[in-house]
């Protein structure tokens, strides 16, 4: 990405652009997740400033996934499929979550999210009033497609931008 290294024509250090910045974020969360087939993450953002984040795990003060094992694994269920056979929440339903938790409005924010929101997210996206979906890596979810084209959400494909 070349985004912190040293600009040699103008002498000085280059900044990462915003995508390129809560992208980055993005990717950090993800790393505290607890999942053992994908590690996502999540962050809603507002003018510029970072309003919530979420990485998937299971909820607050259950055995992690990398303690217990997979569900999913154990019953061999595809990506993209059954996600009610999961005991962790999505990235973005985490970050949906603590805003609520924690009393942020989140409506007319955006979205940056390491992975295409599955159908499940992108209908709770969809009803907390977030207008725009950045995303680094597809997800095989039509559903998914169907609703937020529906529900005109614009969405981003930034899979370019890695951290």
């Amino acid at each position: 990405m070349g985004n912190l290294e040293h600009d040699i024509k103008a002498d000085k250090p280059t900044r990462p652009s915003w995508h390129e910045y809560f992208m980055m974020i993005t990717n950090e969360v993800a790393s505290r997740s607890t999942c053992r087939r994908r590690r996502c993450g999540a962050v809603i953002v507002m003018d510029k400033r970072i309003l919530s984040s979420g990485y998937n795990g299971v909820p607050i003060g259950l055995v992690h996934c990398l303690e217990r094992g997979c569900l999913r694994e154990d019953q061999g269920i595809e990506s993209g499929q059954r996600h009610e056979l999961c005991r962790g929440l999505h990235a973005e339903q985490n970050a949906l979550l603590q805003a609520a938790l924690h009393g942020v409005k989140i409506k007319d924010a955006v979205i940056y999210s390491t992975h295409q929101p599955c159908s499940l997210c992108s209908k709770m996206i969809i009803n907390s009033g977030i207008k725009k979906i950045y995303y680094q890596e597809g997800y095989p979810d039509m559903l998914a497609e169907e609703l937020i084209d529906e529900a005109k959400i614009e969405t981003v494909c930034l899979s370019d931008i890695k951290s």
